[in-house]
């Protein structure tokens, strides 16, 4: 039991040491592909130094949601973390202590404190990125659901080792057209969570135009490290469930030797970057959304993920 609790303690190391390197590659390789030099892949570590070491300043209007939300919005990818499967392909301590719908709640409630925080400061901008990110979620939280219930008619189960599981024994589960289906609507997933390009541009900074970064705009010394930060976290667990559930979920530690365990560790590295490759392409080969098109896209991804769910029910 002291083994298993150790190791839940090393992925949520790795998702704290691991997650500003995965931002820092992505803008290196965005910057690459548009034939610009683009900030060292280290830049994220630099920036949370940097904040971390400046002084807070509070609005007037603000209240104890304003100064809580960074911890809450810092804690509950951690708190995920324990429940998927990030290093080991086995159950680990705390990982009966939540399902995938769960962890995707607690993951959802680190974005409403936030869009709450936004509107807590009295700042214009803040009120009105957090209606748009409001508006996503809104959007996104069905297709949460749906993917989650399609891979319990596989799994018979919720839990994501279960699943991940599933998925891999036996292997024809992997080339359904239902499997495949689910896997388009949960990238489409990734990229609106992870305000990327289409739904939103992380390298804006224009207010009018902001949707995720808007939230933190208030936020200065430590209290906006926590909230890019967390950022962070929220984008590596999101993959990992992605890349160790639903789509790769092959290079997990099989064994319980700590050998085995931190060699699943730059095996995990490199799956992200393989995928990471891929959403450089999809970034750079799209335009960013108007708003209005973004319910057009979420739409989109809720009616593949439906149509994935009724595929695998008459498949039974």
């Amino acid at each position: 039991m002291i083994r298993m609790i150790g190791y839940n303690l090393l992925q949520m190391l790795v998702v704290l040491g691991f997650s500003p390197l995965v931002a820092g590659v992505l803008n290196r390789l965005k910057e690459r592909v548009q034939s610009r030099h683009g900030p060292s892949i280290f830049q994220p570590y630099r920036d949370l130094r940097k904040l971390f070491h400046k002084d807070q300043v509070f609005s007037d209007q603000s209240s104890w949601i304003f100064r809580f939300t960074p911890y809450m919005v810092f804690a509950a990818p951690l708190f995920v973390t324990l429940l998927i499967p990030v290093l080991t392909s086995y159950p680990l301590f705390f990982a009966f202590m939540g399902d995938m719908l769960g962890g995707g709640f607690v993951l959802a409630l680190g974005g409403f404190f936030a869009a709450l925080a936004a509107v807590d400061t009295a700042n214009p901008y803040g009120a009105m990125g957090a209606s748009r990110t409001r508006m996503v979620g809104f959007l996104a939280e069905p297709v949460f659901m749906i993917v989650f219930f399609t891979v319990s008619f596989v799994a018979g189960s919720t839990i994501p080792y279960i699943v991940q599981q599933a998925w891999v024994h036996p292997l024809a589960n992997f080339f359904e057209p239902s499997h495949i289906l689910l896997l388009l609507a949960f990238l489409m997933l990734i990229l609106a969570e992870g305000g990327r390009i289409p739904v939103d541009n992380p390298s804006g900074h224009f207010e009018l135009a902001m949707i995720d970064e808007s939230k933190g705009l208030e936020y200065s010394g430590r209290g906006a490290a926590l909230m890019k930060w967390g950022g962070y976290m929220k984008f590596f667990v999101l993959l990992c469930i992605f890349l160790n559930v639903l789509l790769a979920p092959w290079g997990l530690a099989a064994g319980t030797a700590p050998g085995w365990v931190l060699l699943a560790i730059p095996l995990i590295l490199l799956k992200i970057f393989i995928f990471l490759l891929v959403l450089v392409v999809i970034e750079s080969s799209l335009a960013k959304l108007r708003l209005f098109r973004i319910t057009e896209f979420l739409g989109a991804a809720f009616i593949i993920s439906v149509a994935a769910m009724i595929m695998r029910v008459f498949t039974f």
